[in-house]
Order: C-alpha cells, then structure tokens, then sequence
C-alpha cells in the first residue's frame, strides 16, 4: 500500500512508545482519568497487528511473542512500580477513575499475563478497593487458555472489532489472522465491551465506514454478544498519514444501527 510505505520511510508524528511501567493518570475520552500500566518492553512497540490507525506508528520488524526477546517487565517489577503509585495516589487524596493496563502496543503478549493480572488485582484490592481494574486488548489473544484465565480477572474487559469481514479487517488492522477465531474467542467472553474505530483514507482503500462494511461488522457484534460498543474516529495522528477522521454525524447513523440490536452503544 503507498500509503503505508510512505509513512513508514518518512515518518508521521505519532506518540513514543512508552519508558515507564505505570504512567497517567491520563484523561481518557472513555474511562476517565486512567492509571496506566504498560506491560510492554520499555521503548519499543510490541504488537501482533499493524493497525493504520495506531497512535504509536507501524509495527516495525518481527513480532516478538511471549517469551521472545529482552525486555518484558518482570511481574515483581509491576507489583513494585503500581504498588508505589497507588499508595502516592491514596496517601495525596488524589483521584483515579480506573487502573488500565494498555500501553504501546498488545498487552496479552506479556509472558507471565495471567500471573502479573492476579498481581494488579490484588494490589487494586489491598490499596484502591473501589477503583476497577480494566484492560484494552485487540482480542486476537482472547483463545489462548492463559490469557482468557488472566482476562477474567479484569473488572472492565474492553476488546477491539473494527470489522466484521476478513478483506476490512486486513485492511485496518493490517495482519492475516483468523477474524472467524477472533469472533468466536470474544463470544465466550463474558461482559466485553467491543471497542470499534471508524476510519478512511484519501484513496478509499481503507474505509470501514461504508454501509456494507458496517452490516458486517453488525453481525460480528451480535454474534459476540457484546454488553456495550464504544464508537470512536481519530483523535491522534496515525500510522497511516492518509487517514481521516469519520464524521460524527456517520458515527451516530452507526451507533443507531447498533442499538437495533438492544445493545448499549457510545459515541466519543
């Protein structure tokens, strides 16, 4: 695509990746003002997908998985770094909406997920009782045993679907994986709210806006039984320089069309 050639050869003004564990609290159009936590090496994006929308530019050179490479925090780092943060925030009185575990990229990839989520929870229990604990997470992860074990443990389980056909969802998110395992993995998960950017491109390539690429994403959100949708369009630049923001008027035609099917939908 040229588009993304280009960007990647010269560049868009997308965010650095992130150098610190917990980060924030940040203002979040969605979930307040959130406390970060990045599970990703320090420096450097680590994602399975290639959105052309990521506000952290293109993926660049090969995944790594798991256990691969250098770098993943360790948990007992976690636990230290949130352990200090929480207790500054409740000795100061200072307010925190939620604790979300995001980052620079694919949060589930983190080798010890499971067990560095029970670790969070728990200091959430011990020093912020009342604050949930949340996750955002492109869902191509959502099969695997350990990770559905470590996903149960949020209180707030927010799961990508930008597309509901296979040629919309290589085009945004940029990868070959399985979509029908994706829709399926997040349909036996209980309490997820799907999270869908609409997006487009000058040369029309990229546009999950148009009505058919909507009827089939409709259908994805209903097969996965989602308890809310949150609706959104650019508000960073992206990876991809060509991309454009979806009007809000489409954003609300869109979010009509979801609530047909008896479903909380928001727009931001």
């Amino acid at each position: 695509m040229p588009g993304r050639a280009f960007a990647f050869l010269f560049g868009i003004m997308t965010l650095p990746a992130l150098e610190r564990i917990v980060y924030g609290p940040v203002s979040s159009r969605r979930l307040g003002r959130s406390l970060g936590i990045n599970l990703l090496p320090a420096g450097m994006k680590v994602c399975n997908m290639n959105c052309a929308y990521c506000q952290y530019g293109w993926t660049r050179g090969a995944t790594r998985y798991r256990g691969q490479g250098q770098g993943w925090p360790s948990v007992d780092d976690v636990d230290a770094a949130l352990s200090y943060r929480l207790q500054l925030a409740a000795d100061n009185g200072e307010l925190v909406d939620r604790i979300t575990v995001a980052g620079h990229g694919e949060p589930t990839l983190h080798p010890d997920f499971e067990e560095v989520t029970a670790r969070i929870r728990a200091l959430r229990d011990r020093i912020a009782p009342n604050v949930p604990v949340a996750i955002l997470s492109n869902s191509t992860t959502a099969a695997w045993p350990d990770v559905r074990k470590g996903l149960l443990l949020y209180d707030e389980r927010y799961m990508k679907l930008d597309a509901g056909d296979p040629i919309t969802y290589a085009r945004v998110n940029g990868l070959a994986a399985s979509l029908l395992h994706v829709i399926d993995a997040l349909a036996t998960l209980p309490s997820i709210v799907v999270q869908s950017i609409f997006v487009a491109d000058d040369t029309g390539e990229i546009d999950n806006s148009t009505d058919g690429a909507v009827a089939e994403w409709l259908e994805a959100i209903a097969r996965v039984r989602a308890a809310a949708v949150h609706i959104y369009t650019l508000a960073r630049p992206p990876a991809l320089g060509s991309l454009r923001k979806v009007p809000k008027q489409r954003l609300r035609e869109i979010a009509e069309r979801v609530r047909t099917l008896r479903i909380p939908v928001h727009v931001y």
